[in-house]
């Protein structure tokens, strides 16, 4: 099992210490670098500066959002990104929820499989740029039809450095991941845990079945992120990860639409889910961090005493997951890799 480590995206400015971690995680011997957008830093610019001072870390997007770039552009940014880092690069990418989409990118959500598939087919005939790209899809179509009429199909200026850049995509529930294991070369989930390997194996045994999928399950990369708290006192550790969970359960999407919440409730948490929801809806956000159950972050993180986590690792070892996404600062990420070695 590999180990990444993941910056996340800012809160209020550039979180502290990133450009340490990022060194140690690179001497370490991490297999990859991670940066996130939500809708206030992007990933791309701190992915291409900090990558900067790296020499063999992967640098990949845990998301791109793909209502926040046409797919043309998405692709101008991986093969320049790509050429930047000597072949280095990982497209990351997601749909993210209905919120965003349409409350900050002022871009339709409705039917994100779809809108996925065909973003990721231009995407790739840039980075093959067999010739001039055109594509007449339901979402997109190049050149456009409609304005002055002039438009015409380009082909890429730039020649890419690998014309198969490897694609990942973020995907929570089962036809997203199906689809992931069908179109792409990796799956990025969040709130993994092995409780649910069997479930999700079977949507990626559907995907990888399905006629044209690209890999088989052995080629296949899955990158889940997993927050890791050493601490002998449980509750303590767990203190930590809570207002991550609440945040995602119950801030992260409509009351009617948030999948992150899905992928909790189908652990077998529904009641919590609702509890915490409702507090956090209501403004009282330490009732909604208090409503998450140890049980809970234990199911979808490592936490505890060193013995207690390198048990419970071997869980994670049978699991689908090739990479641990992990966060901290450089003391954590050297305990992290004596823990998983």
């Amino acid at each position: 099992m590999k180990l990444g480590y993941t910056t996340g995206y800012w809160s209020s400015g550039p979180p502290a210490g990133v450009t340490e971690a990022i060194a140690e995680a690179d001497r370490l011997g991490f297999d990859s670098v991670w940066a996130a957008e939500a809708y206030g830093s992007d990933c791309l610019t701190p992915l291409a500066w900090w990558g900067a001072s790296t020499s063999r870390v992967r640098l990949g997007t845990n998301i791109m959002q793909m209502s926040a770039r046409t797919p043309t552009a998405a692709a101008m940014a991986a093969l320049t990104l790509d050429h930047l880092s000597g072949g280095r690069f990982i497209l990351g990418l997601g749909a993210s929820g209905p919120q965003v989409v349409e409350g900050w990118y002022g871009q339709p959500y409705p039917r994100p499989l779809a809108r996925t598939r065909e973003y990721i087919e231009i995407i790739r005939a840039v980075l093959a740029r067999s010739g001039p790209v055109q594509y007449d899809g339901e979402f997109y179509q190049l050149p456009h039809g409609g304005g002055t009429g002039l438009g015409k199909p380009l082909k890429s200026t730039v020649h890419p450095l690998r014309p198969d850049i490897p694609i990942f995509l973020a995907a929570e529930g089962p036809k997203n991941v199906a689809l992931a294991a069908e179109i792409a070369d990796g799956w990025l989930p969040l709130f993994f845990s092995p409780k649910a390997d069997g479930f999700y194996r079977a949507a990626l045994a559907e995907g990888l079945a399905r006629p044209g999928a690209r890999r088989s399950l052995d080629e296949f990369e899955i990158a889940a992120t997993v927050p890791i708290v050493v601490d002998d006192d449980v509750e303590r550790a767990a203190d930590r990860i809570r207002p991550f969970v609440a945040l995602y359960v119950g801030g992260m999407g409509a009351k009617s639409a948030n999948f992150h919440r899905d992928v909790i409730a189908r652990l077998g948490y529904e009641r919590e889910c609702d509890i915490i929801t409702e507090a956090y809806l209501e403004g009282n956000k330490q009732a909604a961090i208090a409503a998450v159950p140890t049980a809970l972050v234990e199911d979808i993180a490592l936490i505890g005493p060193t013995a207690k986590i390198k048990d419970e690792l071997q869980q994670w070892r049978e699991t689908v997951i090739t990479t641990l996404l992990v966060s901290g600062g450089p003391r954590q990420l050297r305990q992290f890799a004596e823990l998983v070695d």
